[in-house]
């Protein structure tokens, strides 16, 4: 994992004009169930949001190609959801828990949409978060809204965190070689 890693940050170092549709893939990637445990996005995000600390890369096509992928993720699966639900209630892993759609529901009935806004933000949620909103009937209408608001918060943290951790590490080693 670690190889893909550090090949798509240097090919984003060296194809700068690439970071929006990189930025695109990988958020959608992460918004997806089963594909979001195999592609290690989240750490894609953060690295090449590292290369902005640098001057490799600017932060606001890699916020836009995020955030705008991580809606079509989100999106996908919550019409997954909608239209498969039962079907994948009863399929691995969401078989090993078939409380899990009950607890999304209470969920979704006791802190509404920013139950999704949350969901942006924890890894383990994020798979699986925007399908049970698509299983448990959120309309659209009010799905679509928090979402949006959830997807650029997220895109904008998720490789601001990698520019502030470049950041810091660029002052240590100054710190550390003057």
């Amino acid at each position: 994992m670690s190889n893909l890693i550090d090949s798509v940050i240097a090919f984003v170092e060296a194809h700068r004009e690439w970071a929006f549709w990189i930025a695109m893939f990988f958020a959608m990637a992460e918004t997806t169930p089963i594909i979001s445990i195999l592609i290690p996005s989240t750490a894609i995000l953060v690295g090449v949001g590292a290369l902005v600390a640098t001057g490799g890369v600017d932060l606001f096509p890699i916020w836009l190609g995020a955030s705008i992928g991580a809606v079509i993720g989100s999106c996908a699966s919550w019409w997954a959801g909608h239209r498969y639900g039962e079907w994948v209630l009863r399929q691995w892993p969401m078989s090993k828990d078939p409380g899990l759609a009950a607890r999304g529901s209470h969920a979704f009935a006791r802190w509404g949409g920013a139950a999704l806004l949350i969901g942006h933000f924890f890894g383990p949620l994020r798979a699986v978060v925007f399908l049970i909103a698509g299983i448990t009937r959120m309309p659209f209408h009010r799905f679509i809204g928090w979402d949006i608001i959830g997807a650029l918060a997220w895109a904008f943290v998720i490789p601001k965190s990698g520019e502030i951790g470049g950041n810091v590490v660029a002052w240590l080693w100054q710190l550390l070689t003057s």
